[in-house]
């Protein structure tokens, strides 16, 4: 059996999970300079203005950014994907909308950011460009998974 299954207690540890997870999508547009929607308007340190783009900060900054995406989108990909269930309780923090605000505002700037770099040799592009998409093709994956489980399954039973 599924250890949701054998421990409802789960979906609660799951709820209150969740804005951690939304946060790391949030720390990562932070470390970009881009402000998301709906997401907590701090105020902003002054000596904070300094505007670090994907296309300015360090080589080395860049790549942690894109695998910590990688790794984030394909953590969040395979436990959905095993456990299709836990989507009301993504859906209930409103994950879709975060997701696709995340998407649109994060994914061109780094792609664009990857394409413009100079790199060493053609492997650190080919490795950049290569989790970047893998990032954003889990992402869509994960948004397919939420819309089909949160929206479809219920019409079609």
């Amino acid at each position: 059996g599924n250890i949701f299954t054998q421990q409802p207690s789960y979906f609660s540890d799951l709820d209150e999970t969740l804005p951690t997870v939304l946060q790391v999508f949030n720390n990562i547009l932070h470390k970009c300079g881009l402000q998301c929607e709906g997401a907590s308007a701090e105020p902003q340190k002054l000596e904070e203005k300094v505007s670090v783009t994907p296309g300015n900060m360090p080589l080395q900054e860049l790549k942690d950014i894109v695998l910590y995406l990688c790794d984030t989108c394909t953590t969040l990909w395979a436990f959905l994907d095993v456990f299709p269930l836990a989507c009301q309780t993504f859906q209930n923090h409103e994950f879709c909308y975060r997701l696709a605000s995340f998407y649109e505002l994060a994914i061109p700037e780094l792609e664009s950011a990857i394409k413009k770099r100079h790199y060493e040799d053609s492997r650190g592009f080919a490795d950049l460009w290569r989790r970047i998409s893998h990032s954003r093709k889990k992402m869509i994956e994960v948004f397919h998974i939420l819309i089909n489980q949160v929206c479809l399954q219920p019409i079609l039973e």
